[in-house]
């Protein structure tokens, strides 16, 4: 049964299945998320932001390298009785759908969707929590010029989404979705009976999920745009990504809250 209509998203569900073979040879024995960004791994970085957002309830799901990342959640937060970890056993042959999948049964109410190699800062995540009006919010961003990897994002003039594809020509493109979605009341059911139904089809394996939220905004028109301009945040799928990270994060890891002040190259841009 669905929860309907939460007024404040208490879970979070964290894509960690895969090993990042783009960032090769730091992944060779190690996935992804557990690489360390100033001295931090990156699901650490998340999972901080999110407890420090008022999200009580994480589930993370991994697939390469599992134990590593069931290990550190252990150590590092052995008191949170409420982060818990999901296998995919599939992430070999499989793309993040089939994460989403795994996971259907805990998208039972309100949750945010977040990708294993984004980055977020605090205050980026408060604004998404404090927006409360579409059943299914994709937050995005927006720069001059997108390249091939970006998620492109169409938006009506309304703000809501027109299309989702990485394939988008430059004018089609308005955005870039940077790897977060909120889900609430009627928004949660709408995902999760799509995943269900998409992969019965063996050809849906290697399908991202954005690919499922593509088709609802098309069918239904219940996803909307949520600005992040101005935040911080990163997406880490090169060597080079990881750099960046390290110097963004690693600033405000450093710094007192008076000079959390995001550097504008970076807020937004480090992808």
């Amino acid at each position: 049964m669905i929860k309907q209509g939460n007024q404040f998203p208490s879970k979070a569900i964290i894509l960690s299945a895969g090993q990042g073979r783009r960032l090769l040879p730091l992944t060779e024995n190690t996935p992804k998320c557990l690489l360390p960004v100033a001295g931090r791994p990156v699901i650490a970085w998340q999972i901080d932001a999110l407890l420090a957002a008022g999200i009580r309830e994480i589930v993370v799901v991994a697939g390469f390298q599992s134990r590593q990342v069931e290990a550190l959640l252990t150590e590092r937060y052995h008191e949170q009785a409420c982060i818990r970890v999901l296998f995919n056993p599939f992430y070999e042959v499989a793309d993040n759908l089939a994460s989403c999948w795994i996971a259907r049964q805990e998208m039972d109410a309100d949750f945010l969707l977040l990708n294993g190699d984004t980055l977020l800062t605090e205050d980026l995540l408060a604004s998404v929590l404090q927006t409360r009006t579409a059943p299914i919010m994709l937050c995005v961003d927006f720069k001059t010029v997108y390249d091939e990897d970006d998620m492109k994002v169409q938006l009506n003039a309304q703000g809501r989404i027109r299309q989702i594809s990485k394939k988008l020509s430059a004018d089609e493109t308005d955005a870039e979705s940077i790897g977060l979605i909120c889900f609430r009341g009627q928004g949660v059911q709408l995902f999760r009976h799509a995943v269900e139904q998409a992969l019965r089809d063996v050809r849906n394996l290697g399908s991202w999920y954005l690919a499922i939220i593509d088709a609802l905004a098309k069918e239904v028109g219940a996803v909307y745009s949520h600005s992040v301009a101005g935040f911080g945040w990163c997406e880490i799928d090169y060597i080079h990504d990881l750099h960046k990270a390290e110097k963004h994060f690693g600033l405000l890891a450093g710094a007192s809250p008076a000079e959390n002040v995001v550097d504008e190259h970076l807020s937004g841009q480090v992808v």
